[in-house]
């Protein structure tokens, strides 16, 4: 078994206890998986060992936008043909070098204790869980109040589709830019698109970035009336694009850039560009946004990290 990752690190293992566990050493911590060929994905045979090599060859990119956040977890033991759960308490049997944090949960009345996936052990150690999915809010928890990003979580109603959303997505992109502000998009990884407007700045606070969420999608509403719902009824989006502007809570989370989806074949929720966007929409060709773990690992190896601005550029909210 190999685990190749894209910077110097290598990892070693041995076949424990059979040829269902293996006992791994990862930047110097010891750990033992299990299950390795265990099919998570029915139709393309896509396995445990896969997950986790895949996770380990993203995790340069990954890992500063899952950095002291709390994870909430996707879990498929028995492959995605098989009903998975949610997981937002960190397991009691995880390793003593798994870190946690406690973030109260006004829903619950009390506190839970997350993981924090802030290393390559705890990133390998999460996949052999069969945590597919990797769900994190927009704030880190020693400024739970404070959301680096605002987010709109665009997903169609059948029959609208994925250029659907690529189109609302464009707009949006638009008019910030009239606005002298960068937004950036990626795929869900299963039927929508979300654009990320950054702001890194100390001085907001959901409140405010809610507010301002909730106006823009409103705003399209009423001029894309055809097009855009900004109502989560079920009623009212059938050949629409939703813009939830609802993840913009510190009570919510949005699947994490990099993580892989549950979808019936394997896929990525990855960075796109506009220009994409734009080609994807030309030639009507919803293939360019859809992603595999193989071509997310290629389009990474060049050396680019394009969610990465997401993380640095400061802005301030209009108005």
């Amino acid at each position: 078994m190999s685990l190749d990752l894209y910077d110097d690190r290598r990892l070693t293992s041995e076949a424990v206890g059979g040829p269902d566990k293996w006992k791994l050493e990862v930047d110097g911590t010891p750990m033992t998986l299990s299950n390795l060929d265990r099919v998570l994905y029915q139709e393309s045979g896509f396995r445990k060992r896969d997950l986790i090599d895949y996770y380990a060859a993203v995790a340069p990119v990954l890992l500063p936008h899952l950095r002291d956040r709390p994870v909430t977890m996707r879990r498929f033991p028995d492959g995605t043909s098989e009903p998975g759960f949610w997981e937002k308490h960190c397991p009691d049997y995880r390793p003593d070098w798994v870190e946690t944090a406690t973030v109260s949960s006004d829903s619950r009345g009390g506190s839970i204790e997350y993981c924090l996936i802030n290393n390559l052990p705890t990133l390998i150690w999460m996949a052999n869980l069969a945590s597919i999915e990797l769900h994190v809010p927009l704030a880190r928890v020693e400024t739970p109040t404070v959301p680096d990003s605002v987010v709109f979580d665009l997903d169609p109603g059948s029959p609208a589709g994925i250029l659907n959303c690529a189109e609302i997505a464009l707009l949006i992109n638009e008019t910030f830019e009239r606005q002298g502000l960068r937004s950036f998009a990626k795929i869900s990884g299963s039927k929508g698109i979300q654009v990320y407007l950054p702001l890194n700045s100390p001085d907001i606070d959901f409140e405010r970035t809610g507010a301002f969420a909730h106006s823009l999608a409103r705003g399209f509403e009423s001029e894309l009336p055809d097009q855009v719902v900004s109502r989560m009824t079920r009623s009212l989006r059938k050949g629409k694009v939703l813009i939830d502007w609802s993840q913009n809570s510190r009570h919510k989370t949005t699947v994490a850039v990099y993580s892989m989806r549950a979808t019936p074949s394997p896929s990525v929720s990855f960075p796109v560009s506009w220009q994409l966007l734009e080609r994807s929409l030309d030639n009507d060709d919803r293939s360019l946004l859809a992603c595999t773990p193989d071509a997310a690992i290629d389009s990474l190896s060049s050396g680019d990290h394009p969610f990465q601005p997401v993380l640095e550029t400061q802005q301030k909210l209009p108005g």
